[in-house]
Parts: structure tokens; C-alpha cells; sequence
């Protein structure tokens, strides 16, 4: 769906680069939503609060050697006691949506039964509380906290955890409907299934490449299932954030565009197929039918229920992917691209069906979490989806950069390299707009600093820098310039 052919020399630029000094005047369409996204797990804290029990992130974190510096999110940024401070230095840069998630375990404690409702109020009083600041929520259903009672009986490679969800989805939804602005049912199923089952570097650190297929259907099950429930509890609109691989060839042969369309089938069409198409791609069976029994795993009725109409798609966006076939490798050293390792510290690949593909660094600038930094790359990603869905709405629901920027002698934080990376990737969504892609909405990664999964509190992507230690939070630069960005660039 996103497949690229990029050759070894640099590509060719868009035909209207987006300039670094952002987008002209007038640039986004009114009603454009202008955010800031967070996960539960990341900032909530309080994880045996109020009948919360534990996900799978919580298991994970405290496992030996998975995560960096043995962190874990027993405190995170404590939003769950600190929400009105968030939620104030939100309304006080005039953002005007905050997209967050909600953890299943604080609902549904062992992934079933009756909702907890202590975990109900929490959220309803930071819905509530956005919504008097003028803020628009924007709530995710799953962001990644699966209730370990349910991983203990097999998680997402069960297929009874996507029949649960559904339920879930129900409970949340009734509760928050007359609030929540707008329903996100899964974020980053790709990384859920594939780094979570395949790789083993994500919760729960299973690599069993079966495990990951079906943990990759049983997830778009859980989508339409969500779907489904989500529009028997109110009209609001529903979308799903897909983290689309921007996958581009490293040359033309044949042996390297068929790697990068392996790539772009298992990591995008294998969602974007059956929730947009309605039917899993032939291509993508084909190339993992000795892993995993189709026929078995998906069940007559699952492609349409994974189907039903969405409103908007959520896209997230980071960096692009450049791939190759293995004899490709001596071209790429010979142009200076060096392999990447595609799946952090684990043997295991999340790629099955193309573990022979091999992945390389972009050239250029990179961020502080080594990822290669192409606003090109965001805006080719944007108009391919729109020629492919021209009527399906888009709104960019991730995006943003790490860099270790703290407060300097005056308590400041002048994190000019995030206002850079901002202004090119915004302004790429201008170039976008401007020739016809329908793109709703952005949401920066993140609001605050935070625990960022296999890297503890190693990077810092926040718009506000926090002091874990003290849980003081201090606005950075990019914060007020986003801010005034939105308001001046607005029609």
C-alpha cells in the first residue's frame, strides 16, 4: 500500500519541499484538530491503585534485562494524581484536543467481568475535566496494557482476548460517550503483534512467529469487534492509528522491490487489507502460509466484521524504512548505507514470512533515539494512503522526536532541535493539504516526558520536560512555539 522505489543516490525531493520556516498562513483547513497524544502506561503511575491489577507491560517491565536502566511505570509521570496540572498546561498552550488511553486493567481488573468503577471515574474526570478547559478528548481504547490474566491465557494469540475486547469497548464506551470526542479502537497493532510476539522486545516478550500472525488477526478482530461497540454507544467518530512503514526499495531490481513489498505486506496491508478492503492480501498469505494456517485462523465472517467503516484512519508516523534482498548488501555498503537492526536486543525477528529482508539506516540526521529524520518521508506516506483511500479521511495521531534537552541555568528548556524537527514535518502536512490529501488532525508525541517502553526514561519526546525524581514539569520551547504555530497557521 506504501510501497517506494528509492535508489542508492539520494531521493528526489517532493515537488514543493517543505520549507523549515513552517507552513504559510492559512495553511490548515478550520476545524483542524491541533493535539498532543500520551498512553496510560507511560505516565499514569499508580499501578495497584484503586483495583487496577497488572498488564502485560507491568510483568514485562519488572523482568531483568528488558528494559533500559531496569526501569518500569510503577510512577511514570503520576498523571493519575497529577492529571489537573496536565490538563491545565494543556488549556493554558490553547491546544485543542489531548488524545490519552485508557487501561483495560483499571476497567476490567482480570480482562473480564464488571467494570472497576473507581478506574470509570478516574477517566471520567479527566474527560471531564478537558472539556471544561475546551479541550476535545480523543480516547484510545488499547494502547498496548493487555490485563495479564488474559496473556496468561494465551493474549493476543488467543483468539477469545479479541471476543473480551469487544466487551471492554462496550463498558468504556457507554460510561464516556456523552464526553469523549472522538474513539481510537487499537493504537500500533503492528508493534502489539510483531514486537510483542515476534521479536519479544515489547510486552509480553513471546517470539514465536505463529504467535505474532495470529496475534496480528486476533487484533483486527478486536478492532471491528471495538468498532461495533463503539456505534451502538454514541456518534461520535471512530478511527484506528495504524504506524504505516513509509517502505521504500533500496534499488529497482526485482529481488529488492520484492522485499519491500514483503515489508509493506507485513507491515501494513496485513491491517490496512482487511479493516479498509475488507480481505487479507494474497500476497501476504502467500509469503506466510508455512508459518501460520490461514484458512483455521481466520473464520468465515472475521474479514467483514474487521471491515466495518471507520471515519478518519489514524496514521503515526516516525521515520521511513529502506530495505533490500540480501544480495543487494554489497550495492548498499558501497553507497554508505549500513544495516539497521530492525528488533533491538532480541535474535528473533518481528518480520515472518521476510526474515531474510534485510533493513538499512537512512542517510542523514537522526534523532536521539537513532531514528532518521525525513519530513519527505511523512508526506509521501500521506498522499500514497489518499491515491490508495481517496475518500477515507486522514489524521496524523503520532509524530515527534527524542532529544535529551533539559532546563538550562534560568530553569528554561530550549529545545530547538524538536522546533526544527516540528516545523519540517508540519510543514509536509501543509504540502499535502495543499494538493488535495483530506488530513484532519495532528497529534505531537508526546505531551510529557515519559517511560518510553524498551527505553525506560532514556529519551525524552515530551512538549514538557519532567523531573522524575520530583515529578516537576517545565514547558519547553517547542510547547509555546507549537502553540502559537496552530494558532497563526490556521484559516
Amino acid at each position: 500500500m506504501v510501497l517506494r522505489e528509492q535508489s542508492v543516490s539520494p531521493p528526489a525531493a517532493v515537488e514543493r519541499e517543505s520549507a523549515l520556516g513552517g507552513a504559510a498562513s492559512g495553511t490548515f483547513p478550520p476545524g483542524f484538530l491541533w493535539g498532543a497524544a500520551t498512553a496510560a502506561y507511560q505516565i499514569e503511575g499508580a499501578v495497584a491503585e484503586d483495583g487496577r491489577r497488572p498488564s502485560i507491560w507491568d510483568t514485562f517491565s519488572h523482568t531483568p534485562g528488558t528494559i533500559a536502566n531496569g526501569d518500569t511505570g510503577d510512577t511514570a509521570c503520576d498523571h493519575y494524581h497529577r492529571y489537573p496540572e496536565d490538563v491545565a498546561l494543556m488549556g493554558e498552550a490553547g491546544l485543542g484536543a489531548y488524545r490519552f488511553s485508557i487501561a483495560w486493567p483499571r476497567i476490567q481488573p482480570e480482562g473480564r467481568g464488571p467494570a472497576e468503577q473507581r478506574g470509570l471515574d478516574f477517566y471520567r474526570r479527566l474527560v471531564d475535566s478537558l472539556v471544561e478547559a475546551g479541550i476535545k478528548p480523543v480516547a484510545t481504547l488499547y494502547h498496548w496494557d493487555l490485563p495479564q490474566a488474559l496473556e496468561d491465557e494465551g493474549g493476543w494469540s488467543n483468539r477469545e482476548t479479541a471476543e473480551r475486547f469487544g466487551e471492554y469497548a462496550r463498558i468504556v464506551t457507554e460510561a464516556l460517550a456523552d464526553g469523549v470526542a472522538m474513539w481510537t479502537t487499537l493504537n500500533e497493532p503492528w508493534c502489539s503483534a510483531f514486537l510483542g510476539y515476534g521479536s519479544g522486545v515489547h510486552a509480553p516478550g513471546r517470539t514465536d512467529p505463529a504467535a505474532a500472525l495470529s496475534a496480528a488477526h486476533h487484533l483486527n478482530l478486536a478492532h471491528g469487534r471495538g468498532v461495533a461497540a463503539i456505534r451502538a454507544a454514541t456518534a461520535a467518530p471512530v478511527t484506528v492509528s495504524l504506524n504505516l512503514h513509509e517502505v521504500n526499495a533500496l534499488t529497482q531490481s526485482a529481488a529488492d522491490l520484492d522485499a519491500a513489498r514483503r515489508i509493506d505486506a507485513v507491515g501494513n496491508r496485513i491491517f490496512s487489507g482487511p479493516m479498509l478492503d475488507g480481505r487479507y492480501p494474497q500476497d501476504l498469505l502467500a509469503d506466510t502460509r508455512h508459518i501460520v494456517d490461514w484458512e483455521r485462523l481466520v473464520r468465515p465472517g472475521d474479514e467483514e466484521a474487521i471491515g466495518a467503516p471507520i471515519d478518519v484512519l489514524g496514521i503515526n508516523y516516525y521515520t521511513p524504512t529502506l530495505v533490500s534482498a540480501p544480495e543487494s548488501v554489497g550495492t548498499a555498503a558501497a553507497a554508505g548505507f549500513e544495516p539497521a537492526v530492525t528488533h533491538g536486543v532480541s535474535a528473533h525477528s518481528p518480520w515472518p514470512g521476510s526474515e531474510s529482508v534485510v533493513h538499512y539506516q537512512p542517510a542523514g540526521e537522526v534523532t536521539d533515539s537513532g531514528w532518521a529524520i525525513d519530513p519527505r518521508g511523512l508526506y509521501r506516506l500521506l498522499t500514497t494512503v489518499h491515491e490508495r483511500y481517496p475518500s477515507m479521511p486522514l489524521m496524523v495521531t503520532e509524530n515527534g522526536a527524542a532529544y535529551p534537552d533539559g532546563p538550562d541555568e534560568s530553569g528554561a528548556v530550549q529545545d530547538v532541535r524538536r522546533i526544527a524537527y516540528l516545523q519540517s514535518h508540519l510543514g509536509a502536512i501543509g504540502d499535502a493539504l495543499a494538493d488535495g490529501v483530506d488530513v484532519r488532525g495532528y497529534f505531537l508525541w508526546t505531551l510529557l516526558d515519559n517511560f518510553e517502553w524498551a527505553y525506560g526514561y532514556s529519551k525524552r519526546f515530551g512538549l514538557v520536560h519532567v523531573d522524575y525524581a520530583t515529578q516537576r514539569r517545565t514547558p519547553k520551547a517547542s510547547l509555546g512555539w507549537y502553540a502559537r504555530f496552530a494558532r497563526e497557521n490556521t484559516r
